[in-house]
């Protein structure tokens, strides 16, 4: 019998990111890193489920940017990179945010977050003295996160660059060697290698998924700010001054694709840097309503020919683009996108995650794409006690898990919780072998199996021949 389902569903409120926080931890998605030593601060681990959702994000990304584009091109870049890369890249002298700290516990706060909380916007490019200006004036109204107390010492900037140690440059007296700030360098890096290698034409595009690393002073909520993150970005190169056509489809193209994957558009909005730096042309980000509100969810960039521009300077290798049709020589202008992998994650739980009433009980459901779903379908036997259901039921499994791969088997407890369970997994279908299926109660439904859908809870019967089809 079909699960009656009432109209009547919500997605997480304003401290709906503690139930997201519970539902990855229940359901194997996400962990606190080094957990049982008390855990790392803005440091998460993948579970079972979760790393399958982030595969599949990082597979529907990949297949847009790379394979569904004919002058794209993917790259997979070392992580460490020579130290001069972030001097040139400017991370070693500007990449910071404004530290304070608490002098009665000790807490670090980042000053500018703590300022909007007020209501007061701190601008990127101010400076010390400035963002102390602004500290001061408001320090009544700002207190410590951990003991309460308003008593904290000046504002400074503390750079985010996380260091190691790295073959020579251990050596006293050398320069250090950061692990990645960001993972786009490696882009920029290689790209007289791309050029020489695969001959592209401009305009062509470089993409690549890659991890960066961030001595963030205060990791929050969640996954949205840690300190080890994934990055997926794409760097489209163009001839000088022919960038606004290109940028202007590149953010059409970013913001279709997330409503290709389920994200409902009335969640997404646009925003535009009222401050830019100074070899930036334009700046957009697409933000997402989280739990706590509008923020930041992947940026769109016009960075002119700033950075090929630093790297040759510093390098002394010439990194210019030659035309093959006029012998042309000029440093390609360069549109990029970038979005942190933590964040895109965060922003297809929240979308997908529900609480609403099936077959008259409360339940929780990701009613997430089906191309995104850890699983794609769960097979279980009606009893795991019945030998004969037990082995139609791993016939079907294995005739599933051949075509889709991703197809769980799920034996525990009854049918009630199984789709409880698999609901909150986000699983889009669930196959039941019941006694029907052996033709002993309804020899009409002999080799018939019940499947019922994530969403509206409805049961159909289909024959085990069109199960593929039915499903796909």
């Amino acid at each position: 019998m079909a699960e009656k389902k009432v109209e009547q569903e919500s997605r997480p409120d304003s401290n709906g990111m503690e139930k997201i926080v519970s539902l990855c931890k229940r359901r194997g998605f996400v962990f606190q890193g080094s957990e049982i030593y008390g855990g790392l601060a803005g440091i998460y681990d993948y579970g079972p489920n979760g790393v399958e959702l982030l595969n599949n994000l990082k597979r529907l990304w990949w297949k847009a940017n790379v394979y569904d584009k004919e002058n794209y091109y993917g790259l997979d870049s070392g992580m460490f990179k020579h130290p001069k890369v972030w001097e040139a890249s400017g991370h070693t002298s500007g990449f910071s945010d404004p530290l304070a700290e608490c002098r009665e516990c000790n807490t670090r706060i980042r000053v500018d977050k703590e300022l909007e909380k007020v209501g007061v916007t701190a601008d990127e490019k101010m400076s010390e003295t400035e963002i102390n200006q602004l500290f001061d004036a408001h320090r009544e109204e700002i207190k410590c996160p951990k003991c309460g107390q308003k008593n904290f010492t000046p504002a400074r900037a503390f750079n985010l660059l996380v260091k190691s140690n790295l073959g020579d440059f251990t050596s006293e007296g050398t320069e250090p060697v950061y692990l990645p700030g960001e993972a786009c360098q490696g882009i920029y890096l290689n790209f007289k290698n791309v050029v020489d290698s695969m001959n592209p034409k401009i305009p062509f595009g470089i993409a690549q998924i890659g991890k960066a690393f961030r001595n963030e002073i205060s990791p929050r909520n969640f996954l949205f700010r840690t300190r080890e993150m994934e990055q997926a970005d794409t760097q489209y190169f163009v001839k000088p001054n022919e960038n606004k056509e290109a940028y202007e489809l590149i953010k059409q193209d970013r913001w279709d694709w997330y409503l290709s994957i389920g994200i409902k558009e009335e969640n997404l909005r646009w925003k535009q840097h009222e401050n830019l730096v100074f070899y930036a042309k334009d700046a957009w980000d697409i933000e997402y309503n989280f739990p706590g509100g509008f923020d930041e969810l992947e940026g769109i960039h016009d960075r002119s020919d700033y950075d090929l521009t630093q790297h040759m300077e510093y390098s002394g290798t010439d990194v210019r683009y030659t035309d093959p049709d006029n012998g042309e020589k000029y440093i390609p202008w360069i549109l990029e996108t970038s979005v942190g992998l933590g964040r895109m994650f965060m922003a297809v739980l929240s979308d997908a995650y529900h609480e609403d009433e099936v077959g008259g009980s409360q339940r929780t459901v990701l009613k997430l794409h089906k191309e995104l779903a850890p699983y794609r379908v769960a097979v279980s036997p009606l009893l795991k006690n019945k030998p004969q259901l037990v082995e139609k039921a791993r016939e079907v499994f294995a005739m599933l898990k051949k075509e889709f791969g991703n197809v769980a088997w799920d034996d525990n407890g009854n049918v009630g919780k199984r789709y409880r369970r698999q609901d909150e997994i986000g699983t889009p279908h669930c196959v039941t072998i019941d006694f029907d299926t052996l033709g002993e109660e309804n020899p009409a439904n002999k080799d018939t199996v019940t499947v019922r859908d994530r969403d509206t809870g409805e049961q159909v019967r289909v024959p085990v021949t069109d199960l593929i089809g039915y499903i796909q």
